[in-house]
């Protein structure tokens, strides 16, 4: 049987994630320190893992709202109106969903016809571009700059605008390369949504990680913006929640009524036991002090990191936000492909390759500083080392 005319043609259109190929090949190998997968290293709060064993002690076990606990929706509209500076209804503008990635799934499905065009940022997460393309959209991708610290810029948002465009899609602080917008900046890219009547999907999953001490600012929370915008944030990275896979999105209600009309059909809720650790999460204020304390160990691997990558003579940027450093390899006449395999193959130090990331992501290198520090000092000496050789 040909297995690829059985296939549809727009998953045969999607390349299989450069992250994961790349770490099939250090799977079940302890000689490798890992830079790579972009998960915390530290454990969910105590806490917070107390309250999902609780309640399963309590039998808690069974369906939720299609939309999620309304307990959950009350405290996450809390949170957004204290953190994100925007208000929303909890009854009818909140989606509880299963991981920020199927809150994406579902807001693109709900936007597009077949056709129609999603303007993005990159270098940025590999799921970006694939998730337009299997919602029957065409992706558009704008490139960022490492002058501009990897920031989006209006004119590049409207340069890209054409009469198809339909969705903007923002990930900021970004994965991979840490860069944070201005509010100058997002107020300029506001006005461009505005003028052109696009739909902004704003994935903020690495919000609560910024640092050098910038507050974080919603594109949300600009004038004219919330009619306009859907909001997405979820527990796995500020939270170490990863495993429990729970997001959430944000929006007027007739686009999170949209949304849910999908989710009911293909997820129905998201796992009760997950929704009730992200309650505690929310309402134990004991659990920010722990998010904190994460935050300040991961500035202090980001400043160390990039102290040595740009010593050792990797131009590197300091990034803004999330938990990835981007050094430019450029110089050294490798690939960023062949540059990582050879940093695996002669020092077991695994970090992934740029263009994993996008076309423009080539000539850089993703090093996630998720990572034990005694681990991170030993990862920045066998680099050094390598590209001593170099």
């Amino acid at each position: 049987m040909n297995y690829a005319e059985k296939i549809s043609d727009q998953v045969g259109k999607v390349p299989r994630s450069g992250i994961r190929d790349f770490f099939e090949l250090v799977i079940g190998r302890d000689d490798v320190i890992s830079l790579g997968v972009g998960e915390p290293d530290f454990p969910t709060p105590w806490n917070i893992r107390e309250a999902a064993i609780y309640s399963l002690e309590k039998g808690q076990t069974s369906y939720t709202s299609n939309l999620g606990l309304l307990s959950l929706r009350k405290a996450i509209s809390k949170y957004c109106s204290n953190f994100f500076d925007v208000d929303y209804d909890a009854a009818s503008e909140v989606l509880i969903t299963v991981g920020v990635s199927e809150a994406l799934d579902l807001a693109l499905r709900a936007l597009l016809n077949p056709g129609d065009e999603v303007i993005y940022h990159a270098p940025c997460y590999v799921s970006y571009s694939p998730s337009v393309v299997m919602a029957h959209g065409k992706a558009v991708e704008v490139t960022t700059r490492k002058e501009d610290g990897f920031a989006l810029t209006p004119e590049a948002v409207k340069a890209a605008v054409t009469d198809r465009s339909r969705v903007l899609m923002l990930n900021f602080p970004t994965n991979p390369t840490g860069a944070v917008c201005s509010r100058e900046q997002l107020e300029g890219i506001a006005k461009v949504a505005i003028e052109h009547d696009l739909i902004v999907l704003t994935d903020e999953i690495y919000s609560e990680l910024r640092y050098d001490d910038e507050k974080h600012v919603s594109i949300a929370s600009l004038p004219g913006m919330r009619e306009r915008t859907i909001l997405l944030h979820g527990f796995s990275k500020a939270f170490a929640m990863t495993g429990f896979r729970l997001g959430y999105s944000c929006a007027p209600a007739p686009l999170t009524e949209a949304m849910m009309k999908i989710h009911q059909y293909s997820m129905l809720c998201a796992p009760i036991t997950s929704q009730a650790a992200a309650l505690e999460a929310l309402e134990n204020p004991a659990t920010m002090e722990v998010v904190e304390k994460m935050r300040l160990d991961y500035k202090r691997r980001r400043d160390f990191m990039v102290r040595r990558l740009n010593e050792m003579g990797l131009e590197c940027h300091s990034p803004g936000g999330a938990f990835y450093v981007f050094p430019d390899i450029t110089k050294f006449g490798l690939s960023s492909k062949d540059f990582a395999m050879k940093l695996l193959e002669e020092e077991n130090v695994a970090a992934v390759p740029g263009n994993a990331f996008g076309e423009g992501g080539e000539g850089f290198l993703r090093c996630c500083y998720a990572t034990a520090f005694d681990q991170l000092e030993l990862a920045m000496d066998k680099m050094e080392a390598f590209v001593g050789r170099l």
